[in-house]
């Protein structure tokens, strides 16, 4: 699902993060505030997160409270006096924000983030939404959790003995991951599960063992030297004993799914694990070593955790809904998640695996964005997966670069293969009997249909739908999608059906279910072949071998067709998303039980499954060092990646489905070089992406952020990036860079370096023959005599860059313009306006003083306006002086509210700026904020529209271009009365464009 929120879309800062004050402070405010943010505020439950710094990111400054924030190198601890003085003063100010609303907290929130969750009524919400200490209110939406064993295809080691791979690099399987925790905010675990399995905790511990304080609290001496801590939980079927020396912490978090009226009783209220999901994903990133494994009473061998050696938490904050075979009835209350992310830090996990999913991303900056943000500062490496909403382009979850976000691709699994007519195909079973066959007339399940049964619901062998006179004793082709893939099967046995070929509409994963009939499952791509020969043979049958006997092997590894795809269509697009790719397709691993009952596990498919195997990588190379920042891990994992192939064995190379490519853990302990980026940098970016002065930090350029890959999301001719690297290693390095269709140039090509020293380069892009509005994909490689050094690039071209505003003065005037244009021809200069601005209200300083200072009018914005723009102006704008500016889309004049906008900064002069609004009713709230001396203002509207005043025109109307050579045109107009007026120059049929305002004394 699109994410949305009543974040006011004005300038705020966090001052408390680069500042050393605590309380919120105003820094430079841009001319206009451009993001709008959608809310339809209804009753409901709700995040609501405050400006003032969490613990993670605090630099000290209030009521002699010392800076929070880690050192570089270090994490976050939670459980100093001084850190337990700063979250007490944080609970203070959440609760005096919550009262003078009128509101009762659920949940508090001040280790990643600073804020609460609560019931609020649409007007709290909106109240709230204009509080100048609250940075962003959002609605409490609900996610749901989105044959080689992967240990082995990683090159990790064998899962027998643990030997001839990567373990053995890292002092074997005992070592892997040692003295490390990974944080699971999923389903729950299974404690009984033997991938969990430890020794009973003592209240002392040796070097390295985890022990009990006080009866009630975990606590585990870590790698880097920081302690975890995590308090015992008593809950439904889970006591003390579910915890031992490998399951160090386990809580659960449920105030979010009870507000949403979620009915409990087909899950537990504890950390025990229901849906198998949360154990599936625990057990992938930090399972024991060696656990045998059989499902249905099928032997599948052993398996192994990424990272054996780590402890694992548990953060439960899903649960399991009625039907097993769908998600939808599940629940994931978005405020549980933040509270369970906020509860691992404050634990002082080091690694955290996040497998929810919430649809494709639509900013980079959401409130688990937010989250994630604090987890990185304080030292934690997050792994979230990608989505499952896959093979589209533009569904890719999580966008931010401060973590790690993978997709899903195939290792080499238990396949079957469908024999027909001479020809065969390979697909994904493990319900023929391995190395047996099975043969049998065939029908396709659409021509079979029950009386007054559409055969498009028979073709999708839904239950009930089939002829059971016509499926008897025959081998049915069942199509994918709508229903449970089980489901299909389970209807075949019922009509009476002997086994199943389930296929592929569309591309998609091929998944090793288990069925009630022997199954397997191919890809779209042998559809037409198979269904051609049932329609057109007389009395076809088909052979289903519990094998793959083609002859062929099945290329590996490949993109899984569920994994959700770049760009990201968020703030500029210039961040690749996903990272890196892992595998994620029938994965083996530990899955629920109950108290009294035996462990099980399970095989799953899903980015759910890929995330951990990220995770436990990250584990794993904290192991070996532990004070490694977030960004070093994800740089090494992303530039030794390597390509994944199609179905017939060719490389791919694009970023937007792989990332950087398929992780390599045989070669990132050692990456040669890295991208190295921090706090700073991520809030820079933050303000560069979204346009706004959210963090007091100077503002960069996306693609400059210090990633290891390189994205621009417009590439107006020509554009230069920055990036700095670090070097693992001594040696001497040459760039080899391919874009197709743009002219590259890396500076310095070549340079050498020592181990721990700093190279910065630039990258010069010039389009040359790429196609305006279309990306072109390619990477940049350094390499030296013992390493190779690759990032992905991926490049839009656009038809100009202009600036977004000019200004200009006079009844009669002009103003020169330079713009640098994408491509050589013409640009056509579409003028808009001028447009004169209205004035709403007169004030002064006692203006609304019988309403708190505020002030409220209602305007309506015509159709066909291309951009509106209100403003306060004050003929005071020396310190002291402060008004503040909002802006709400209603229904109808005094009617319900359904987006706002907000411009409240430090001064008295503040804007809102609409680009294509929707036209109706707005209402303008000015308020009177602070003031220290008499002084008088206004408030105006203006709505530019094609009609205008003041000959407004631009000349030359269209300009003969050159790419990357700038141009300059000029505007001008004439006969303007005194007043504030407002114009646009559209270029060409692009979306860009510049505003121009024109003052007239």
């Amino acid at each position: 699902m699109g994410r949305t929120s009543l974040r006011a879309a004005a300038v705020v800062t966090l001052a408390a993060l680069f500042t050393g004050t605590a309380s919120a402070s105003f820094g430079a405010v841009p001319e206009e505030v451009n993001t709008p943010v959608l809310t339809d505020a209804t009753d409901g439950h709700y995040i609501v997160l405050l400006k003032e710094s969490s613990l993670a990111t605090y630099e000290g400054g209030t009521n002699g409270i010392q800076r929070t924030k880690p050192d570089a190198g270090k994490q976050l601890d939670a459980q100093s006096s001084n850190s337990k003085a700063y979250l007490a003063h944080l609970k203070k100010q959440q609760d005096k924000v919550a009262a003078d609303t009128g509101v009762t907290v659920d949940a508090s929130y001040a280790v990643v983030t600073n804020g609460f969750s609560a019931e609020l009524t649409a007007a709290q919400a909106t109240k709230l939404a204009g509080d100048k200490a609250v940075l962003g209110v959002f609605p409490d939406e609900i996610y749901h959790p989105t044959a080689t064993p992967s240990t082995e295809f990683l090159g990790l080691g064998s899962v027998d003995t643990g030997t001839g791979g990567v373990w053995d690099a890292v002092g074997g399987v005992a070592n892997a991951g040692k003295g490390i925790v990974v944080g699971v905010v999923d389903t729950g675990i299974a404690p009984e599960s033997p991938s969990f399995a430890g020794d009973q905790l003592k209240k002392k511990g040796g070097a390295g063992v985890p022990y009990t304080e006080n009866g009630d609290t975990i606590v585990f001496d870590k790698a880097d030297g920081s302690q975890f801590r995590s308090k015992i939980t008593i809950a439904q079927s889970w006591d003390k004993r579910s915890y031992n020396t490998k399951l160090i912490g386990g809580q659960y978090f449920s105030s979010g799914a009870k507000a949403a009226g979620f009915d409990f009783s087909y899950d537990f209220l504890s950390p025990r694990d229901k849906a198998g999901h949360g154990s599936h994903t625990a057990s992938t990133a930090a399972g024991n070593f060696g656990v045998s494994t059989k499902v249905e009473g099928i032997d599948f061998g052993k398996i192994s955790g990424v990272a054996p050696a780590a402890k694992v938490a548990a953060y439960k904050a899903c649960y399991d809904g009625p039907d097993d075979l769908v998600t939808t009835d599940d629940i994931c209350a978005g405020s549980d998640l933040l509270d369970a992310i906020n509860q691992a830090v404050a634990d002082g996990v080091d690694v955290i695996n996040y497998s929810i999913g919430g649809g494709a991303a639509t900013s980079v900056f959401s409130w688990d964005d937010y989250a994630f943000l604090g987890a990185a500062a304080a030292g934690v490496f997050v792994s979230v997966s990608a989505g499952n909403d896959g093979p589209g382009a533009s569904t890719a979850d999580h966008a931010s670069p401060w973590y790690t976000t993978v997709a899903a691709s195939t290792v080499p699994t238990w396949e079957g293969t469908v024999q027909w007519d001479g020809q065969q195909a390979a697909g994904a079973s493990v319900s023929v009997p391995f190395g047996q066959s099975i043969t049998g007339p065939v029908v396709y399940a659409g021509d079979i249909p029950a009386a007054g049964v559409a055969a498009a619901d028979a073709a999708l062998c839904q239950l009930g739908t089939l002829d059971a006179a016509k499926a008897a004793g025959k081998i049915v082709i069942c199509d994918r999608g709508v229903n449970a893939r089980v489901e299909k099967s389970q209807a075949v046995a019922e009509a009476g059906g002997t086994g199943m070929v389930l296929v592929n509409v569309t591309p998609g994963s091929l998944d090793n279910d288990f069925h009630s009939v022997p199954t397997v499952h191919l890809q779209n791509t042998h559809r037409a072949a198979l269904l051609d020969y049932v329609h057109t043979a007389t009395n076809p049958t088909v052979t289903l071998v519990g094998a793959n006997v083609t002859g062929v092997e099945t290329p590996t590894p490949q993109i899984a067709g569920f994994s959700s795809r770049g760009p990201i269509l968020a703030d500029g697009s210039d961040v690749i998303k996903p990272d890196v790719s892992a595998p994620g397709v029938a994965i083996l691993a530990a899955t629920d039980n109950g108290p009294k009952e035996k462990p099980t596990f399970g095989i799953m498919s899903g980015t759910s499954m890929s995330s951990p195997h990220v995770a436990g990588l990250g584990a794993l190379y904290l192991g070996v060092h532990p004070k490694a920042a977030p960004s070093e891990i994800k740089s090494a994992l992303m530039t030794t990646a390597y390509d994944l192939v199609d179905d017939a064995g060719n490389p791919v190379t694009d970023p937007f489905t792989q990332g950087a490519g398929h992780v390599d853990p045989t070669r990132y302990f050692n990456a040669g070089l890295l991208y190295q980026n921090g706090l700073r940098d991520w809030a820079g970016y933050i303000n560069g992406a979204l346009g706004e002065q959210v963090f007091n930090i100077a503002p960069i350029d996306p693609s400059d952020l210090n990633i290891a890959s390189i994205g621009i999301g417009a590439l107006a001719g020509t554009q230069t990036i920055t990036r700095t690297v670090t070097a693992t290693e001594a040696g001497t390095y040459t760039a080899s860079i391919d874009v197709p269709g743009v002219d590259a140039v890396v500076t310095p090509s070549t340079f050498t370096i020592a181990a721990g020293a700093t190279q910065k380069f630039t990258v010069t892009f010039t389009t040359t023959d790429a196609a305006i509005g279309q990306w072109t994909t390619g990477s940049l490689t350094w390499k030296s005599a013992t390493n190779s050094v690759r990032s992905p690039i991926a490049l839009k071209p656009v038809a100009v860059d202009a600036p977004a505003s000019v200004s200009g003065t006079g009844a009669e005037g002009s103003v020169d313009v330079s713009v640098t244009p994408g491509f050589t021809g013409n640009l056509a200069l579409n003028t808009l306006g001028l447009a004169k601005a209205d004035v709403i209200i007169e004030g002064n300083e006692t203006t609304g003083a019988e309403t708190d200072g505020t002030t409220v009018k209602f305007v309506q914005v015509p159709a066909g306006t291309d951009v509106v723009r209100f403003a306060i102006n004050s003929d005071d704008d020396s310190a002291g002086t402060d008004l503040d500016l909002t802006v709400y889309k209603v229904k109808t004049e005094g009617g319900q509210r359904t987006a706002v906008w907000q411009s409240a900064t430090a001064s008295a002069d503040e804007a809102v700026q609409l680009v294509e609004p929707e036209a109706g009713w707005y209402e303008v709230r000015a308020d009177v904020y602070a003031y220290t001396q008499p002084f008088t203002w206004n408030t105006t509207v203006t709505s530019v529209t094609p009609d205008g005043v003041g000959d407004f025109t631009a000349s030359p109307s269209s300009i003969a271009t050159t790419q990357s050579v700038k141009a300059d045109y000029s505007l001008s107009w004439s006969g303007l009365e005194s007043g504030s007026y407002l114009g646009v120059v559209r270029y060409g049929d692009s979306d860009v464009r510049t505003v121009v305002s024109v003052d007239v004394p």
